[in-house]
């Protein structure tokens, strides 16, 4: 997604027709379900999450501020669960038997059920309204260009169409394998953990989450989802969304809490698998204290080497310093896809690629969030 407003983008790069850089013109739409308002959430009129448990949308002992990344302005309250609070947690992810909530065998129309819900949610997405709020949800608590966390939206809407209808049961499709001899035959099913947890960090606070949660939900698992608490709200109205779309609320468990306490409700927990999006100081440590019950997704150092041969057209030398400038920092170079360093031959340093890069980056503002606080 390019993001620069004025930023003259070359001619090699297309980005979609449907993606503006900047928001639409007037006021955010706040749908029904939702309790954020991205354009009116302040230091006066904070927003307010919540936890959910067991079906029921409810406050903690203790509330947090988090403040706004722009200006430092407590904008939103979350719930400051302590650990003396995890306990109905715990409890409600022993509900969940080891078989799942549903598996070939076991409650298997759910399947349909949540290929309605992702159609569902994906037509509610579709809908530009929708998607303007969720962009700029994201924009006000992970900042970051309107295209690139528009690219975000549509990604995540675009992973529920593709599991709407039947497609959840087909990604739990069976197979059988004939024996030796009649009657014999050796039949393999997909099966669900059964209760799991999932923690998800603040720079994609829709799409990671999106994407992970719906996947345990699809296989019949029933997972507790920690996100990052200073943008975890955001998810909260997706969820939000799922439960208005037919979701049973009681499916999904979210606690907004701080990284101890979740550390120490899995270690009373033992959830039966954990997917751990973050640091790998963290997640290794986990790995051990979880006894290797755990899936990790965690910190990249990406190289770019560019070569000897410099193209010879000056359109061609920059498209590739626009590209480099994108891989750096689009999403302020929070992704793990971002360019860590750059190793670039003479033949390129003789030809102005480091001018160019300087250039570039001089055209990133924080008043587009073209470069968000970092």
């Amino acid at each position: 997604w390019t993001e620069v407003p004025g930023h003259i983008t070359p001619s090699r790069s297309r980005p979609s027709p449907r993606a503006p850089t900047m928001p639409p013109s007037g006021p955010c739409h706040v749908p029904s379900w939702a309790t954020m308002d991205p354009d009116n959430m302040n230091g006066s009129k904070p927003a307010i999450a919540l936890n959910l448990l067991a079906g029921k949308w409810r406050e903690s002992e203790q509330q947090a501020t988090i403040p706004d990344p722009l200006n430092g302005d407590g904008f939103v309250l979350v719930p400051d669960t302590r650990a003396d609070e995890t306990q109905d947690f715990i409890d409600s992810l022993k509900t969940c038997p080891k078989y799942g909530l549903h598996n070939p065998l076991h409650n298997p129309e759910r399947y349909r059920m949540l290929g309605d819900v992702s159609a569902k949610a994906a037509a509610a997405m579709r809908d530009p309204k929708v998607e303007d709020f969720f962009t700029r949800g994201i924009q006000r608590v992970s900042p970051k260009s309107y295209a690139q966390a528009l690219g975000e939206v549509r990604i995540s809407r675009i992973f529920l169409e593709n599991f709407s209808g039947d497609q959840v049961r087909f990604l739990a499709r069976s197979f059988v394998v004939a024996g030796d001899h009649n009657g014999q035959a050796s039949a393999g099913h997909r099966w669900p953990f059964g209760p799991v947890c999932l923690i998800t960090p603040f720079n994609f606070p829709l799409e990671i989450p999106c994407l992970q949660l719906m996947g345990a939900l699809y296989m019949g698992n029933k997972p507790l989802v920690k996100v990052d608490s200073r943008v975890s709200i955001l998810f909260e109205q997706f969820v939000r969304l799922l439960v208005h779309c037919g979701l049973p609320a009681e499916d999904v468990d979210m606690i907004h809490c701080d990284g101890p306490v979740m550390n120490d409700l899995l270690l009373r927990a033992q959830p039966a698998s954990t997917l751990f999006t973050g640091s790998s100081t963290v997640g290794e440590k986990l790995a051990k204290e979880l006894h290797g019950k755990i899936f990790l997704e965690d910190a990249g150092f990406d190289w770019k080497v560019l070569g000897p041969d410099v193209p010879a057209d000056p359109k061609e030398q920059d498209y590739v310093a626009w590209q480099c400038d994108q891989d750096a920092y689009a999403c302020s170079g929070q992704k793990c896809s971002a360019q860590s360093i750059l190793f670039a031959h003479s033949s390129w340093v003789a030809s102005g690629i480091l001018d160019k890069l300087k250039e570039n980056a001089s055209r990133r503002s924080l008043a587009d969030l073209s470069v968000g606080p970092t």
